[in-house]
């Protein structure tokens, strides 16, 4: 109730809408890695960030583990951030799976950090998956999703251990006043919108959210339920946001499918009415935009401004009536 409460506050401008750090390497051409950088190494893609126009974005820890980084360098990234003007209204994990046979362990751990992180940033969602490293084959295609990655294993034992380890996340999240949402993934417990509601009831935890980034399920080279259906299905359990969108082209007679990246405005996805859906439904988180490829975070600083003339015309709308 508390968050609905400040969304209610929210306008179409002042609506937090971070930049994705995708779009950045977490490792330079000179070998210099973001890790075991400071401002110096920071400055010049958060300074692109706020130069596009961005007042928030999202660490994403592909490019930077800020839970992971000393106090002093912590300290130095948000004073970076706030010299920038820059909000930090969240942080994503990527590709650090609470159940990875090998380090799930370790990475429920590094979770905890994460939200520790959270709350010491003033970012009130953390973003988690149980999606895996790229397989070698996803690494040298020119897009990743093209090929198959890990999945996660039909072991009802495995489920129960992703259900309870998210729980303990969540009442470690509770106590920081921290939100958890819980990103949607090909071939994960998260993978369908079915499976993604499934697991989130069963979680049944008030501080557990769904990341409804149906732009991961659309890009896939095979049949996918429609997007209208999944955000129907989820937008009543949805939390922090990733949005992108994708061509997605079908031959029904051959059975091809292929996809590319696109902006919000151009794809398959109608973002207008996904995201009235969702709004209709009590949606009452932050958006972050993701882009893969091209001039991706020009790409994000459009579909920025595109999700805040969708929230105009809807205050427009509710205003009128």
């Amino acid at each position: 109730m508390a968050q609905h409460a400040k969304a209610a506050g929210w306008t179409a401008e002042s609506w937090p809408i971070a930049a994705a750090m995708i779009p950045f390497p977490a490792v330079l051409p000179d070998g210099r890695a973001m890790q075991d950088g400071g401002p110096e190494l920071w400055a010049g893609p958060l300074g692109q960030v706020a130069a596009a126009g961005f007042g928030a974005v999202d660490p994403t820890d592909s490019w930077l583990r800020v839970a992971d980084l000393d106090p002093a360098r912590r300290a130095d990234f948000a004073a970076l951030c706030r010299d920038l003007g820059l909000a930090v209204p969240a942080i994503s994990t990527s590709r650090r799976s609470l159940i990875d046979a090998r380090h799930g362990a370790e990475y429920l751990a590094y979770g905890h950090r994460v939200i520790d992180c959270a709350a010491e940033l003033g970012a009130g969602h953390v973003s988690f998956g149980f999606f895996e490293p790229l397989t070698p084959a996803q690494q040298q295609a020119l897009w990743f999703w093209t090929e198959d990655g890990p999945r996660n294993p039909d072991d009802p034992a495995i489920w129960r251990l992703a259900v309870e380890r998210v729980r303990e996340l969540a009442g470690h999240a509770a106590a920081c006043g921290v939100s958890i949402a819980l990103e949607m993934y090909e071939d994960t417990y998260l993978g369908t919108a079915r499976d993604a509601v499934r697991f989130v009831t069963e979680v049944d935890h008030p501080a557990v959210r769904l990341n409804i980034d149906i732009g991961n399920l659309v890009r896939l080279h095979r049949p996918v339920e429609p997007w209208a259906e999944m955000i129907r299905l989820c937008a009543p359990f949805a939390g922090y946001w990733h949005v992108k969108n994708y061509y997605r082209m079908e031959d029904s007679r051959s059975g091809l499918v292929m996809t590319h990246p696109a902006p919000l405005l151009g794809g398959t996805i109608n973002w207008r009415a996904a995201i009235g859906t969702a709004l209709d439904l009590g949606f009452s988180a932050p958006f972050l935009c993701e882009h893969y490829g091209g001039d991706g975070l020009g790409v994000c600083a459009q579909n920025r401004d595109y999700i805040r003339s969708i929230l105009a015309g809807r205050r427009n709308h509710d205003q009128a009536v």
